[in-house]
């Protein structure tokens, strides 16, 4: 069953237009993120979604009925879904408690049990202002879900916490869904937030949906070089370098072979693949980062331990079933799907 419907939303304001029409569906219980680096749209359509922004075409549809905007209600919002911002947005001075108990519509036992979910019920005796920012949050959403919602919208939660507070907060929204049968629909910028959370993720680029699928399918198949970006640390290889890595594959013109550091392999010397010369070798903590020379271009590969040191001479070849082929575009160039 599908919690919420988007169809052909879009947004444009003063001959600017911050969102083309998306369309998308989320079922209920399935955890779906938006990404996309900064100004690419994701708040902009978190908030339309929410009912806060009036959208300039197309509706959302959530819990079986139609989201209305700002024009058309008195109070935005709408039945079932609740939006945390950036900022907990907590009354100031207020005890913690008596600002969940205004909030709450749930039995007391529920209510118990979202206050052990937060991890806040030792902060109840505080006002707000005593609060860190991370304890902030956490009782902003639990006052949240004291109003009991369906649909839980969460706008970049983690990006003013410390790293703590962050490993808390996500914990937390892992848990809503087994615990309280609330379904998510998360923005972040950050790849560790959204790859190993969410079932589906919707990428953003100057207020286009580009790409739709799966974290892996996104990983590892990226539609072009900037949404391989988002998702972690890559590698473009061209012309004779990638025919001297993958020497079975066929490259159409203007495309690049991207691989992630992971991905590739450190061989001897003699072995089959691409011969390179070893640049630098960096230690970062669980695995290194060893730079090598190819022909035309150097690559990052990542291992968890070597023996090899700079001016050594080495072959790299591709995992099995690794690497992407992508189109080669302009510095000002976009693949917008």
């Amino acid at each position: 069953m599908d919690i919420l419907t988007v169809t052909n939303l879009s947004l444009t304001e003063n001959g600017f237009t911050a969102l083309h029409p998306i369309s998308f569906t989320q079922k209920a219980g399935q955890k779906l993120a938006l990404a996309g680096e900064s100004g690419a749209g994701k708040s902009t359509l978190l908030q339309m979604v929410a009912g806060l922004i009036q959208p300039s075409t197309g509706t959302v549809h959530a819990n079986g009925s139609r989201v209305r905007g700002p024009q058309d209600v008195l109070v935005p919002g709408h039945p079932g879904v609740a939006y945390l911002s950036q900022k907990s947005d907590l009354p100031q001075f207020l005890r913690v408690e008596q600002v969940l108990r205004y909030a709450n519509k749930r039995p007391e036992a529920e209510a118990q049990a979202v206050y052990e979910l937060c991890r806040i019920a030792h902060l109840m005796p505080r006002r707000t202002d005593q609060l860190s920012g991370g304890e902030q949050q956490r009782v902003a959403l639990a006052r949240l879900l004291l109003g009991a919602p369906q649909l839980l919208l969460l706008d970049e939660p983690f990006s003013n916490l410390d790293r703590t507070h962050k490993r808390i907060l996500q914990s937390i929204i892992e848990e809503l869904g087994t615990r309280l049968s609330i379904t998510c629909l998360l923005v972040s910028h950050d790849a560790t937030d959204v790859l190993p959370w969410a079932d589906e993720i919707l990428v953003l680029h100057r207020g286009r949906l580009v790409q739709q699928g799966t974290p892996a399918h996104l990983y590892h198949q990226p539609v072009d070089e900037a949404t391989a970006a988002l998702f972690g640390d890559y590698n473009l290889v061209r012309g004779a370098d990638r025919r001297a890595l993958l020497p079975g594959r066929r490259f159409k013109k203007d495309t690049a072979l991207l691989v992630r550091p992971e991905q590739l392999r450190l061989e001897p010397a003699a072995a089959a693949g691409a011969s390179g010369t070893v640049q630098a070798v960096r230690f970062l903590g669980s695995y290194y980062e060893v730079e090598v020379a190819l022909a035309a271009q150097s690559v990052r590969v990542r291992v968890a331990t070597t023996e090899l040191r700079p001016g050594n001479a080495t072959s790299i070849s591709v995992a099995t079933g690794a690497g992407w082929s992508i189109p080669l575009l302009p510095p000002a160039g976009r693949v917008t799907a």
